[in-house]
Parts: C-alpha cells; structure tokens; sequence
C-alpha cells in the first residue's frame, strides 16, 4: 500500500518493492497467487489477534515449508529460506496485500534463531527440523506475578536434582501455551541469588506431568495468553541453553531477537488494510479517512525503511536498543491503526476486536516506558 485508499482495488506497492529483485518478486506473486486459497486468505482477513485459526495456520505453514519459505530469515543450512531483508520485506507485504493466513510461530521467530546462535549441533538437530514440520509449537515461559518488566525479579524455581532441574512455581501471560509442545523459559537455580544472576535458560516439553495451563480471557474474549503452573515438574539439566547460572546471557539475546520481529511491517500492512476496508464497509471512506489512512501508510513506509537500516547495521547505536526502537514505533504505530480502524468503523465487531487486541502490543516484550529508558541511555541521556 502506497497511501492510496480508493474503495475499488488499491494500489498494493510498497517501499521494499523497488529492493527485491524482479525475479524474486516474480516468483513469490506466482507462488501466492497458486497457494492461497479463498478460504485461507479468508482466515487471514478474519484474524483479530496475534494468530489466524489454527486449521489455517497448519495449511498455510505446510504449503510454506514445502517451498522452504516457512522461515524466511534462518540460514539455508539450517532449513530456512536465507532471505535478504528486502526479500524478506517483500514476501510479508505480498502476503499481507493477499490476505494470508497470520503466522506467528515463536519457534520459528525467536527460539530457533536462538538455537541456530547459541544451541549445540545436538539440539540444532533436535529441534530446528520438528519447528521447521510443525511438529513443535514453543512458548515463551518468562513473565510471572511479580515479574513482568522487570524480568529479573522472577522466582520460578530450579532445584537441581541428580540430571534433572525439578520446576516449581508459574509463569503468567504466556501466549498459546495451551497450544504448545514446548516452552523456553528463565528460572533461578540458586536459591541465594537475586535479579540477573543464578538464572538457567531451560527448554522444556509441556506434556512432563506437574505442568497445568489456565487461559485467561481477554476483553475482547479471545484467550490467546495463559497461566502456567509448574508443580515438582522435573526436565533434564542437559535441555538448557547456555550455562547454568548464566540464563540471563541467553534471554537477553532472545529478548533482542524477539524485540526486532513481534510487530513486522507486515503485520501492520494489515493492520492498516483491515482499517480500510472497515471504512468502506462502514461508508466512512470520506476525505477526513482517507488523509487518516494515508498519513499511516507513509509511517508504516518510515518504519519498514528504518526496519532495513536496522538489519543491515546503519542505525548509530547498538543492536539491543535499536530492536527496542523498532518495538517502541511498531507496537505503538499498531495500535494507532487499530484506533484510526474503530474511529471510521465504530459499530464493527472486527474493528473493535482489533482495538481491543492491540491494547497490551505496548507492554508485552517489555513496556513503552521501559524501551524509552533504553534508548535514552544508548545516547548517552543522564
């Protein structure tokens, strides 16, 4: 999208076109065109939340590791598509003009980057090919009741027994852990220690016996987050990343990786579609909606330009506080959509779900005000 709304077809070029090559962009439209059905780009034009349906989910991500597309940023060794950011860009725009199906697979997004940097061959071998097929769904087990920001007040417990960590304690907010295989999650294995240190960084199966999952229903009736309760639930010291008492290292790297892709440009493509057709919909598409959309979609095209000057390193401060530049804009320009769509469509249940389906996107990963803080110490703020 270029900024033109007109309610017949729009324009669906956007700044990353011009960066992938013509026969790239050639073969994802041919691909798209022949794997996305109408009834998976309408899962997709129905997804409120983070996630589209799961039956449409498991279609669409079996069509896209068929291709090898399903993980677009990993290494080709490893499985993954080993996309550029410009092609990468370019196949989630396409792909959010086409309505598909919304994928948001933390195994892929964030704990298999991880493995790939900081797991052994063994759980390289293990894991990346069952996230690849589909067979492992993860979880991310780190906030709690008195840790939430402030990550490292948590109080999970690690007791070392023999080979094996025995879990005790829960874990809150935990989104799709009733769908999950699988969780990594920050616990505290020495019992002495506090904030960041005496941390492990476990990667645990959800089906040990001791592990209990109660959703919890959001305002907008949709449970996408959890509790997870842990009782006496042993895992194997070995399933760990990183050192023992050394978690924090780990998480932090998973924190910046997560930070730099919960909210893409994609997503908010279609953020901003969905508004729009709200407004047609709804017979709002008048001068005053279309000047709202279009000042949108010239800072969804800042934040993608930005986006690409982080991947390539020409952002003037370091990686960990540029991924929290680019979660302060996404989250917040997300929910600005979502607020710009009910405005224009305030009687629609869509546009209302999404509304309220964004109200947390500035506190999960970490909240505004806590990004702010980060960014004001990169450049050197008292």
């Amino acid at each position: 999208m270029d900024g033109s709304f007109q309610a017949t077809q729009s324009d669906t070029r956007t700044a990353a076109d011009g960066r992938a090559d013509p026969a790239f962009r050639a073969e994802v439209d041919t691909f798209l065109d022949d794997a996305l059905t109408e009834e998976l780009s309408a899962a997709g034009r129905a997804t409120t939340g983070l996630k589209s349906a799961p039956d449409a989910c498991r279609a669409w991500r079996k069509a896209l590791h068929a291709r090898s597309w399903y993980a677009p940023s990993w290494p080709v060794e490893h499985g993954g598509a080993g996309w550029s950011t410009a092609q990468r860009l370019y196949f989630e725009n396409a792909c959010a003009a086409r309505d598909a199906p919304l994928l948001m697979s933390s195994g892929v997004r964030t704990i298999g980057p991880l493995i790939i940097a900081e797991g052994t061959p063994a759980q390289q071998a293990r894991y990346l090919p069952a996230i690849l097929r589909g067979e492992h769904e993860w979880c991310q087990g780190f906030s709690e009741p008195q840790a939430g920001s402030d990550l490292s007040a948590l109080s999970l417990r690690a007791t070392r027994d023999g080979a094996d960590f025995v879990l005790t304690g829960s874990k809150l907010w935990t989104s799709f852990a009733q769908y999950a295989t699988h969780m990594f999650l920050l616990a505290r294995c020495d019992p002495e220690s506090n904030g960041s240190d005496g941390l492990v960084f476990l990667l645990v199966e959800m089906d040990r016996p001791g592990i209990a999952v109660r959703p919890i229903r959001f305002i907008d009736g949709e449970d996408e987050t959890n509790e997870v309760f842990f009782d006496g639930v042993r895992t194997p010291a070995a399933d760990r990343i990183g050192e023992i008492g050394k978690g924090w290292k780990a998480a932090k790297r998973l924190m910046e990786i997560a930070r730099s892709n919960n909210t893409t440009t994609g997503l908010l493509r279609r953020a901003l579609r969905a508004a729009h057709r709200g407004a047609v919909e709804a017979g709002e598409e008048d001068a005053f909606g279309q000047a709202h959309l279009s000042g949108i979609a010239r800072r969804i095209d800042e934040f993608e330009a930005l986006e690409a000057h982080a991947a390539a390193g020409r952002i003037a401060i370091a990686s960990a506080p540029a991924t929290s530049a680019l979660k302060l804009l996404a989250t917040e320009l997300h929910q600005s959509i979502t607020e710009i769509g009910l405005a224009l469509a305030p009687n629609s249940a869509f546009a209302q779900a999404k509304y309220f389906a964004t109200r947390a996107a500035t506190i999960y990963s970490g909240t505004s005000e806590v990004h702010r803080n980060i960014l004001a110490r990169a450049i050197g703020c008292p």
